[in-house]
This record gives structure tokens, C-alpha cells and sequence, in this order.
């Protein structure tokens, strides 16, 4: 079972995708797919209400998909996950993890297009496993299973502009990372508890067609539930907050292959979560 967003930007509408391919319109169940309703036993009562049949199967054809999550709070990133993307960065491994925030109004569909800032030379893309926090999560203590706070997991785009991130970044790195449309979500949302294994899932990346990253959740430095612990203790996870956990190797920032360009097209996987497609264009107002 699939949760997704569907209809124009800001006027998406709930549904469901069956495990066998069918979607589902769920909007007598809720109005949208919120962190509210995702605190409240969302997904159960979806499972529920599919299993029974009582959820009425539509043609989703040619119906844009948004994200899957509406209107996170938070989106929370973590920084050089990956041994490999820390080395290729030129840094050693992180002892405790890093963070740093993308302003929540960078999350689009995972077919939108992605505007490529005013001045912008150095824009990279970054395939990353994305957790949507399910239940509030505060200084949680090491025997707590924070993957219980966990609502499911999709696909994120942490796209980065390197120079407005390293060399104008002021110490952190928030300008590179919070341009709009800079964080492409979904295409779905899988429950938690449909997903075997968090951390053996695939990852990969594509530009022009040409194979850019290729790596395993397995090779993070921090698991998701290390994560979700370690952020507990310095913020409030709230329901509906994103937490992007990091990206492997294989970016432009690592001098192997170009930076993006408008006309570039990425594509992203991770298994059983589905695949994202975007198309780079010139922001509006851009010269």
C-alpha cells in the first residue's frame, strides 16, 4: 500500500495505491494526508478501509503527483551519512551526526520541475532515503524503539547549490539548500511497517540518463533509528516532519562529473519506494 498526493500544487487530494497497482481515492477518510492524520492512526484506518472495500478506485491518469506528506513543518537533513560521500567531500566521517534545515517550502512533487536560482553555477543533486515522522518524538531514551515514531519512508532530492553552500554559506549550510523547489518528495509515502528493512534498501541516481550514485541504506554511518533517537534529544520531531538521512557517493561536488544545468534531467530509486523524474529550469525572474 502506496499513500499518495494527487492534483495541482496546493490543491492535492488523498489517495492509496493498492498492492495490486489500482489507486484509491481516500478523501472520505480524511481531507488530506497530514501530520495530524498520520498521529492518529491514518494509516491504519486506510489499510482498513481498502481492505474492506470501502474506497472507491478511480483512473489516475495524467493526474500530477505531489508529495506525500502536506505541509511538513520541518524538513531536517543530515549531512555526509555516507562514508564514501564524506570522503569524496573531503572529509572524514562525522563522529556524531550533522544537521542542517531546508526551509519547508521546498518541498514539490517528485516530477516538478526545479528551478535553478539566479547566479546559480554549482547545482548538485543527492538521492536520499527520506523519513516522515508518524508520532512525536521527544528525548527518547535508548531502549525506546524510535522506529515506532516513524509514519513510513519515500524518496527525496536534497538538491544543493555548492557555491551558495560552501563558499557563501556564512558557516552553515542552509543557503545551498533552501532555494525553492529544491527538495523533490514521493512519489509515495510506504507505511513503515511495509518496508522489511530500512537499512538494506538501494539507492540510485541518474542524470541525462547516465548512472550517477549507486549505494545501500546499509552504508549509512547512522541508522534511521540512531537518527531519529539522537535528533529527539535536541529537538521536538513532530508528526508530518521530514528528516532526510543523507546521500551516498556519486555527486558533481566530488569534481567526477558536471555540475546541472537548465534542460538537465535527474532521476532518483530506492527500492520499493518508487522513482522520481525532474527537469531542471531557469527560476522566473532568472537572466
Amino acid at each position: 500500500m502506496h499513500l499518495l498526493r494527487l492534483g495541482p500544487p496546493g490543491a492535492e487530494r488523498p489517495y492509496v495505491r493498492a498492492d495490486d497497482g489500482t489507486v484509491h481515492d481516500a478523501s472520505g477518510l480524511t481531507p488530506d494526508f497530514t501530520g495530524a492524520f498520520l498521529a492518529t492512526g491514518g494509516i491504519d484506518r486506510v489499510r482498513d478501509a481498502l481492505r474492506a472495500g470501502d474506497l472507491p478506485a478511480i483512473d489516475a491518469t495524467g493526474l500530477r503527483v505531489g508529495p506525500p506528506v502536506a505541509r511538513p513543518g520541518a524538513v531536517i537533513c543530515i549531512g555526509q551519512n555516507y562514508a564514501a560521500h564524506a570522503a569524496e567531500s573531503g572529509a572524514q566521517p562525522p563522529a556524531e551526526p550533522i544537521i542542517f534545515f531546508k526551509h519547508p517550502n521546498t518541498v514539490v512533487g517528485p516530477y516538478d520541475e526545479v528551478a535553478v536560482p539566479p547566479g546559480a553555477t554549482k547545482v548538485d543533486w543527492e538521492v536520499e532515503l527520506a523519513v516522515v515522522i508518524g508520532r512525536r518524538a521527544r528525548y527518547l531514551d535508548p531502549a525506546d524503539d524510535a522506529l515506532a515514531y516513524v509514519a513510513g519512508y519515500t524518496i527525496s532530492n536534497d538538491v544543493s547549490e555548492r557555491e551558495f553552500q560552501v563558499d557563501r554559506s556564512g558557516g552553515q549550510w542552509s543557503k545551498g539548500k533552501s532555494c525553492e523547489t529544491f527538495n523533490p518528495l514521493g512519489p509515495a509515502l510506504v507505511p513503515a511497517d511495509e518496508v522489511a528493512d530500512v537499512q538494506r534498501l538501494g539507492l540510485r541516481s541518474w542524470v541525462n540518463g547516465e548512472p550517477r550514485q549507486d549505494s545501500n541504506t546499509s552504508d549509512m554511518i547512522f541508522s534511521v533509528a540512531h537518527l531519529v533517537r539522537h535528533l529527539s534529544q535536541f529537538l521536538v520531531l513532530d508528526p508530518g516532519d521530514v528528516v532526510n538521512t543523507g546521500t551516498p557517493q556519486g555527486v558533481a561536488l566530488s569534481g567526477r562529473f558536471p555540475y546541472l544545468a537548465p534542460g538537465d534531467e535527474m532521476e532518483f530509486e530506492i527500492d520499493g519506494l518508487g522513482r522520481q523524474r525532474q527537469v531542471l529550469v531557469k527560476a522566473a525572474g532568472s537572466l
